[in-house]
Formats: C-alpha cells, sequence, structure tokens
C-alpha cells in the first residue's frame, strides 16, 4: 500500500456552467515527495486542488487518495487543505485557533504544542492573531493545516505576497514534512519555486501540459530559469495546438 500513489486522478471532468474547467485530466502523485502545482492564475490549479481533497463537485471521472475516493469521510484525519490565505481567526490567539482545529479532529493531547514548534510559533501562542504579521498569519494557517499529522497536505499557494526570507523558510518547512513521509501539494504561480520541488505538474488553460522534474524541465528546454522554461512549453503547447486545429480543419475540408 505505502508504494502506491497517494493520489490517482482518473478522466477528470470539471464544469462550469457551459464551459469545460477539465476536460478528462489523467495523473498521479506519488507518496512523500513535494508536487509543485505551477501555473498562471485562472489555469485551474485551485479547482484541480478541490477535487484532491473533495470539495469539489466533478461532472465525471475518478479521484482516489490514499486508496479511498476523495472527499470520503475516512480521510478527514488524513487529507489536509490549507485554502489561499491566511484562513485563521483574527479575534482568538495562535494557541486558541490550532486548539479550535484540534478539538474538531479529536487530536492527540500535545498536538497543539507540536505544530507550534513545527511552524516556529510558540513565542506567539498568546497572541492574537489580527496582532500578527502578515507571514506569521501564514504560518498559523498552515499550523492548523498540520493539526493531526495528515499524510496529504494540500497548500493552494501559500506562499503568495511573502518576501523572500518568509518564502524559503516556508519551503524549508514543507521539505522537512516531506522528509518525514508527508506527501505535499504546493500550487504557486512563482515559477523559481518549482526549484524546490520533487515533482512539477504545469499547467494551462485547465490541462497539464507537463508532467516532470525541475532537472528534467530545464534540461527539455534548454533554459537555465524555471520561468524561461515555463515560457517555451507555452510555446510550445500552443504551436502543438494549432497544428491540431489545422489538421481537424483540412480534415473537415
Amino acid at each position: 500500500m505505502m508504494n502506491s500513489p497517494a493520489v490517482e486522478i482518473s478522466q477528470l471532468r470539471v464544469r462550469r456552467g457551459r464551459t469545460h474547467v477539465f476536460d478528462g485530466i489523467d495523473l498521479t502523485i506519488p507518496r512523500g515527495e513535494i508536487t509543485g502545482l505551477l501555473g498562471p492564475s485562472g489555469c485551474g490549479k485551485t479547482t484541480l486542488m478541490r477535487s484532491i481533497v473533495g470539495v469539489q463537485r466533478i461532472a465525471s471521472g475518478q479521484v482516489t487518495v490514499l486508496g479511498e475516493p476523495g472527499g470520503s469521510r475516512r480521510l478527514r484525519h488524513r487529507v489536509a487543505y490549507g485554502t489561499q490565505g491566511a484562513a485563521v481567526y483574527g479575534d482568538l490567539t495562535v494557541r486558541q485557533n490550532l486548539s479550535y482545529v484540534a478539538s474538531l479532529l479529536s487530536a492527540p493531547k500535545g498536538d497543539v504544542d507540536r505544530v507550534l514548534d513545527e511552524v516556529g510559533l510558540r513565542p506567539q501562542a498568546g497572541q492574537l492573531v489580527d496582532s500578527l504579521s502578515g507571514g506569521q498569519s501564514t504560518r498559523v494557517s498552515l499550523g492548523m493545516a498540520l493539526i493531526g499529522a495528515p499524510e496529504v497536505v494540500v497548500l493552494d499557494e501559500p506562499t503568495v505576497g511573502l518576501d523572500p526570507v518568509l518564502r524559503a523558510e516556508l519551503w524549508g518547512l514543507f521539505r522537512a514534512l516531506a522528509d518525514r513521509g508527508v506527501t505535499m501539494v504546493v500550487s504557486s504561480h512563482v515559477m523559481d519555486e518549482a526549484l524546490r520541488c520533487d515533482r512539477l505538474l504545469l499547467m494551462r488553460e485547465g490541462r497539464i501540459i507537463a508532467d516532470t522534474t525541475p532537472r528534467a524541465l530545464l534540461a527539455d528546454t534548454g533554459t537555465d530559469e524555471p520561468e524561461a522554461a515555463f515560457l517555451a512549453l507555452i510555446e510550445k503547447d500552443r504551436e502543438a495546438h494549432s497544428d491540431s486545429r489545422r489538421s481537424r480543419r483540412e480534415g473537415a475540408e
């Protein structure tokens, strides 16, 4: 079981009104690694993450997480989701925020203290969240996702708006969690964060245009920077779709 993927998605289709957000996505996410989900705003990253944690209505397809249907009650303690932005209660202290989640999950005694140490907020445990900096509030939100020691942690752009030092600290925490065996799925539209991942899923317009690794991404595109590599992939994808449409038109004639 431990050798099986953390997430398996088959022919996932999601619609928004008459628009097809996804029209048949297939992918697997391995256990115990950092999988980066990268792409521009509006490409479908959040919808894919919501599908993984089971809060997105899907039209068809199958999403399996840790061997269970996505969103299954049995996954409640095993999968954590950190939404975009700091999802915290500003009028409560750091400890109260964490304790609230711990009570909902019936987390083990001492779990709040463990998480306070992991996210580096023990000195601020008694402060109201509204009095914290933006980076500290983000850490509280992350800490809430870590309560209960989940096996899969899905984070939607957790470093958005943070300065480079705070971003580096958070990625250090993500690496420590993955080294401990936690499966991390982290979305971002900051291309240089791709180099911090074990695996990359690059998205454009509701499609996965590359399933690769940081080293392979740079080697395959002949570039030195992730942003340049991603732009090269977009151009290649655009040309492929243009050729496909041209072939369909010629076939119809």
